[in-house]
């Protein structure tokens, strides 16, 4: 590590100690974290503003999954204790102003340049330097890259024959107009029902002349109840912040004030299951009613108690037997997929204007200048809705040519499917970090948690080589390859891998089958980061290598 400062002396060839790469949660909190540490940063966003997923994804509905008051940043408590979250949920722009809030109120924004999107990082071995390249035809030098790139940032394009020919609008959830769309009189086709699809489908049907709904696999909703938020449950919360955030660690989630469950579905009677259930149901959210059980991720018997539970609560909401049998999901475990947070979904599909077509059994064959065509029917349409999700977890970087100078890429590298240490960093690509990669628990957590601890993690790392006079770190070939052993020892030791989710990669054609997050829990994967540190950064190789400046 170089000593701060001394990136801007000339006899250096570098511009910033630290590069990083996109400008969301993880972006912004870098710049303050390493700001602190006396170092100079360059945070480099494709977007024309910060805030990452929270920038992007517009679409009428967009809401997070996790309550306000866990969703955010724990690093300052002034700001915990100021900030006030309107409601339960947070919406995408009640996040994205306490983003650009957090923003200003540090003064982050003079490190962040926007609307550059990165093309290229290449390590030079003998100057020790990482080249950054970009769309604007800038180049950028730093010894450390960190990836800052997000896990669901890349959107899966659709790729329909004749799209090019639709005569209508169209658009996609990830990508989605910052003035937002009037579907008001419209005849419109969503085609999706993940979570996108789920929280933006019950707004359409409020516009819209006429819905149709393109779904291939139903995925399994619970209600969110979401409501303003209750000023007693927030004043308790931040008087609780501290410990409460410390508890989260300890935690499968990272998410603290959910009491752990005591007993397996099995153990309990079909009455006390179904009391359970129905509180969890009641209470809304997810997190409460996976939790309802030691086991319903890991024994195929007990989810089916609690899939079926939510089965027969669509079976209750919707009127049609036809539809609502479509609407219950029949080829994978609750829990499995991401498991989606709505707002009168279900209830849609008792308007009249609305209408659930099956492109399992009748596959879309093509859109067409006037809808979309199914193997056995014709829509009409005066404009399309894209849910069909992202290039999830890996998609962000391996669109980036990322290499050590005349070495594979790290394209070539994950080619059979994502290979790191820890989730932190990639054997073979020195001083290159990752925040949430691939293999830690990223999209299984909270996520402001996770990056979070990611950035203080590589934070410590840093000022540790600079304490002991390193300059260069590169994760051990046999580290990463137990890593990636142990996380698909203990994905194959639950439910998860029964399901074809994005989590898998399978909703990208090509795209290797490999079961991607970290779901040993927030709490393992803490301990063992910590156990990594105690012994010396186990499974990383550090060293003091003179730089050959030509």
């Amino acid at each position: 590590m170089p000593d701060a400062g001394a990136s801007k002396s000339k006899s250096n060839n570098y511009d910033f100690d630290i590069l990083v790469v996109g400008g969301g949660l993880a972006g912004l909190y870098s710049v303050y974290r390493f700001r602190k540490m006396g170092l100079s940063i360059k945070v480099l966003e494709a977007g024309d503003g910060v805030g990452g997923t929270w920038f992007w994804n517009r679409y009428p509905g967009c809401r997070c999954d996790v309550e306000s008051m866990e969703y955010s940043y724990s690093f300052d408590e002034q700001l915990q204790q100021d900030w006030k979250w309107p409601e339960r949920y947070g919406t995408q722009p009640a996040i994205l102003e306490y983003i650009n809030h957090v923003a200003e109120r540090f003064d982050l924004m003079r490190d962040v340049q926007l609307s550059t999107r990165v093309t290229s990082a290449t390590f030079d071995g003998d100057a020790g330097i990482w080249t950054i390249g970009t769309d604007t035809n800038e180049t950028f030098k730093a010894p450390v890259c960190i990836m800052a790139t997000g896990n669901l940032s890349t959107p899966r394009k659709p790729e329909f024959p004749g799209l090019e020919t639709f005569k209508g609008e169209w658009y996609h959830t990830g990508l989605w107009p910052k003035e937002g769309v009037d579907f008001s009189g419209k005849r419109v086709g969503v085609i999706g029902t993940g979570s996108s699809g789920v929280q933006m489908m019950p707004h359409i049907a409020r516009q819209a002349k006429h819905l149709t709904v393109f779904q291939r696999t139903a995925n399994f909703s619970l209600p969110a109840r979401n409501a303003p938020l209750n000023p007693e449950k927030e004043q308790k919360h931040k008087a609780e912040y501290s410990e409460r955030r410390k508890a989260a660690y300890d935690t499968p989630f990272g998410i603290a004030g959910f009491p752990p469950p005591t007993k397996s579905a099995l153990e309990a009677t079909e009455e006390e299951r179904l009391k359970s259930y129905e509180a969890k149901w009641q209470e809304g959210g997810s997190i409460s009613y996976l939790y309802a059980y030691t086991d319903l991720l890991l024994n195929k018997e007990s989810n089916d108690t609690a899939s079926e539970f939510v089965r027969n609560k669509i079976r209750e909401t919707v009127k049609d037997p036809k539809t609502a049998e479509l609407l219950c999901p029949d080829n994978h475990p609750i829990g499995t997929k991401r498991l989606i947070l709505d707002s009168q979904y279900y209830e849609i599909f008792n308007e009249d204007h609305v209408e659930l077509v099956d492109v399992r059994s009748a596959p879309i064959t093509e859109i067409t200048e006037t809808g979309i065509r199914t193997t056995d029917q014709h829509y009409e349409l005066d404009a399309i809705a894209f849910a069909t999700g992202f290039d999830a977890m890996t998609g962000a970087m391996r669109e980036i040519d990322i290499k050590v100078k005349d070495g594979p890429s790290l394209d070539e590298q994950w080619e059979a499917g994502p290979k790191t240490y820890l989730g932190v960093m990639v054997a073979g690509l020195p001083n290159l970090f990752m925040i949430t990669g691939p293999q830690s628990p990223g999209v299984k957590s909270q996520m402001i948690l996770s990056i979070e601890w990611h950035v203080d993690w590589i934070a410590d790392c840093l000022q540790y080589m600079k304490d002991k006079k390193f300059n260069r770190i590169e994760a051990k070939l046999d580290a990463q390859e137990n890593w990636v052993k142990h996380v698909k020892e203990v994905a194959d030791s639950t439910l998860y891998p029964l399901a074809n989710s994005w989590y898998m990669g399978v909703n990208i054609p090509g795209k290797p089958k490999v079961f991607m997050p970290y779901v040993g829990g927030v709490h393992t994967y803490t301990k063992e980061c910590e156990r990594v540190v105690a012994n010396g950064y186990e499974g990383f190789v550090m060293s003091k290598e003179e730089a050959h400046i030509s």
